[in-house]
């Protein structure tokens, strides 16, 4: 891998590290190393980036903010793409916003709303990056991005670039077209209406409150683990079976809220996986209903 890095760096694309622990780059603070880690600046060096991966046929995976993901003790074989500070800009044009996938979903509300721009306002308290929302069809408070999104670019594996529409990339709950054809977000453009600054102030403070009393954004975690299941919350659940504080290694369900795990001090992956399947197999035999998570399991156990 050093070789590959070298041709990566002589190419242009500065940051790049070898067997680098991928605790460092996710909001959970767990995960083993990377072969090569790859940080490009921008949405040429990403391409030469994949380039140079796909001449040296080395597998390859895509990182962001690192929320919402859960990187396996033995980390991950290959390449792995990090696209964060890189492809981050934002461009308004009217009511419409186009923006880099490496932007932050929580900036993206607060910059709409400063703009007079609604419907962004449930993406206050998402934790990662425009890519990263497109993939999961991240929501929150009764919305998702599939309701605002009009089209993104996606860079597929096969080098080639293409902008699918909203109704192209087959969104429903926490899905996407890209979790079963592999691709990059490059940029995302997104249909806003014009609203009230203070109005929208005001909801993105109320949900911003909310969450600072309801979630354990102190601790290192990474979102809701569980999807909802229909006409229920999976926090519920989780806390009428008596598992909230539950604690397995230095992984323990939240005690501020059910469907949050956080890392108590030096937790792994093996201890969150072990956790989740605790709380699957007690809700599955106290309610019958199978919860399934949303964070995406990556890498080698």
């Amino acid at each position: 891998m050093k070789k590959i890095a070298d041709e990566l760096m002589q190419a242009g694309i500065e940051k790049v590290w070898t067997d680098e622990p991928l605790a460092n780059h996710t909001t959970w603070r767990i995960g083993g190393p990377a072969d090569l880690l790859i940080q490009p600046k921008d949405k040429a060096s990403l391409q030469k980036a994949l380039q140079i991966i796909h001449r040296h046929e080395i597998p390859w995976s895509v990182i962001g903010r690192g929320s919402n993901l859960l990187v396996r003790d033995r980390g991950i074989r290959g390449a792995v793409l990090k696209v964060a500070e890189g492809l981050s800009h934002c461009e308004f044009r009217g009511e419409e916003v186009c923006v880099g996938a490496g932007y932050s979903m929580i900036r993206l509300a607060v910059e709409t709303g400063k703009m007079g721009l609604t419907g962004m306002e449930f993406a206050g308290g998402i934790p990662g990056t425009v890519g990263g929302a497109v993939y999961m069809n991240a929501g929150a408070h009764g919305s998702d991005l599939s309701r605002i999104l009009i089209e993104a670019e996606i860079l597929f594996e096969n080098g080639e670039s293409k902008v699918l529409s909203n109704e192209e990339l087959s969104f429903s709950y926490r899905t996407s077209l890209l979790q079963k054809q592999k691709g990059i977000v490059l940029e995302a453009r997104f249909q806003l209406r014009t609203g009230d600054r203070k109005e929208i102030a005001a909801t993105l403070a109320v949900n911003k409150e909310r969450r600072r009393n309801t979630q354990p954004l102190q601790m290192p975690c990474a979102g809701s683990v569980f999807r909802n299941p229909p006409n229920d919350h999976a926090g519920r659940l989780i806390e009428a079976a008596g598992l909230k504080g539950y604690q397995i290694g230095g992984a323990q369900v939240s005690e501020k809220h059910s469907n949050f795990i956080v890392n108590c001090g030096g937790a792994t992956a093996t201890d969150v996986l072990t956790l989740i399947n605790h709380v699957r197999s007690t809700i599955l035999e106290k309610n019958g209903i199978d919860l399934h998570p949303e964070v995406l399991v990556v890498g080698e156990g």
